[in-house]
């Protein structure tokens, strides 16, 4: 697929363009400041925009804006976001700004291009990948929470939810049958009370869900 990079740091960005470079995609440019992403993805029309979360010139959450901005501009360019960070303020902020087509990913837990690869083609076909230590960390549930109401399994097909599984996916992660699957993410969105709307992505509203609800209890 073609990609446009924003990485201010000569060795990440370098690596990351021959990771890709061997993996078959096309990079079509790569950007060291905040203020050239937006040009250079109205230029070229990327299938995948890779993001450093924190860019020139504040070194903030500069990424992390970009890719809201890209989203509502360009909706069929996903967005991929790369932190050393865990952050669920961020993982949370970008899943807000669309229900598909989203990464947050942290740079440590990358071990090998086809993790990367498999993430790239899972947000550019219109899913969500979320890293799953920061929703590890999100796990434990208090007991007046909606996720405290989730049997163990159903939390654990919320968590593959998050990285942006499909059922299929999920089902051969956890060995189980894909019906089985199905029965528990009906539970899910059953108590976490999504209802089935077609203005909405019910799987996206559930990991939203969960994510606010750690926010609120470390608030």
């Amino acid at each position: 697929m073609r990609v446009i990079i924003a990485e201010d740091s000569l060795l990440a960005r370098e690596g990351l363009i021959r990771v890709l470079t061997r993996l078959g995609h096309e990079v079509l440019a790569a950007a060291v400041r905040a203020e050239q992403v937006l040009a250079l993805v109205a230029r070229h029309n990327p299938d995948v925009a890779v993001l450093d979360i924190r860019l020139p010139p504040t070194f903030n959450d500069e990424g992390l804006r970009l890719g809201a901005v890209i989203r509502a501009r360009h909706p069929r360019v996903a967005v991929l976001v790369l932190s050393h960070y865990i952050d669920h303020t961020y993982a949370t902020a970008l899943l807000d700004t669309s229900e598909i087509g989203v990464g947050y990913l942290l740079k440590d837990n990358l071990a090998n291009d086809t993790m990367l690869d498999d993430v790239l083609h899972r947000i550019a076909g219109g899913g969500t990948a979320v890293d799953p230590e920061v929703v590890s960390a999100l796990l434990p549930a208090a007991a007046d929470e909606p996720l405290a109401h989730l049997t163990q399994r159903e939390r654990e097909v919320l968590t593959l939810m998050a990285e942006g599984l499909s059922d299929q996916g999920i089902a051969d992660r956890l060995q189980v049958a894909l019906t089985t699957v199905g029965t528990h993410t009906g539970n899910v969105f059953r108590k976490l009370g999504i209802v089935e709307k077609a203005s909405s992505n019910r799987r996206v509203s559930a990991v939203l869900t969960y994510l606010a609800s750690r926010n609120q209890l470390s608030s």
